[in-house]
């Protein structure tokens, strides 16, 4: 059953890097009242591309595209194109698609398994100020505001007995840091920078600078970057 908008016809371009998807979403709302598709996109600067020329109301945006993927798009979107608003499609539910999407200004998300009056209700709630968001989506924002917050982590003494700026000391020497480097950091001469490391290397059995950035990681002071 399909529902009335005030007459309005919201102006609507479809990111989607599957073709087959993508033509099958246009097809879908053409045959609906209440929308209008002005363009497809293949992938977010496409999309990010036909808002600069076309102007739409709302983009229906997936979020896992080659180039530039739909959260990107979506923040370079809200941030140049304010006029128009971002409604996620997407296979994903997950709170690493669902939290990041909503941070870059996507104003409604649902999934792939929506119905046509679905899509279109959620186009014309985000025009009207409201948010767009399958009930799915609903349930999993309400348990996520519910949950408890996780207890903030007591502090680590640190290790060996050594003491907080010799801890200092070495976390800059994990960063690469020179000794002058450290010295201009912390505001104190390079004797006393060469004294901290000697007390450093002393308590712990190290013996050169690569040892104590290995040290470093190895007692948790220093995370290894991912991705």
């Amino acid at each position: 059953m399909t529902e009335e908008f005030d007459g309005k016809v919201a102006r609507v371009v479809v990111a989607d890097d599957q073709t087959v998807v993508r033509e099958g979403i246009v097809m879908l709302l053409g045959l609906l009242p209440g929308v209008e598709v002005v363009g497809a996109a293949g992938d977010g600067d496409e999309a990010v591309q036909l808002v600069a020329e076309l102007a739409p109301d709302v983009v229906l945006m997936d979020l896992r595209m080659p180039r530039c993927d739909g959260v990107a798009a979506t923040r370079r979107i809200r941030a140049e194109y304010p006029g128009t608003q971002v409604v996620v499609l997407t296979t994903f539910g997950d709170d690493e698609s669902l939290f990041p999407a909503l941070k870059a200004g996507a104003r409604g998300y649902l999934t792939k398994d929506a119905g046509g009056d679905e899509i279109v209700r959620a186009v014309h709630s985000v025009l009207s100020g409201d948010a767009g968001l399958s009930p799915s989506i609903q349930r999993r924002l309400l348990e996520r505001l519910s949950e408890p917050e996780p207890r903030p982590a007591e502090p680590a003494e640190p290790p060996d007995g050594l003491t907080a700026r010799e801890t200092e000391v070495l976390l800059l020497i994990a960063d690469g840091l020179s000794n002058q480097e450290i010295a201009r950091k912390l505001h104190v001469s390079t004797a006393t920078v060469k004294t901290h490391i000697n007390n450093m290397f002393a308590k712990t059995g190290l013996k050169d600078r690569a040892q104590a950035v290995r040290y470093a990681y190895a007692k948790g002071l220093v995370r290894p970057p991912t991705g």
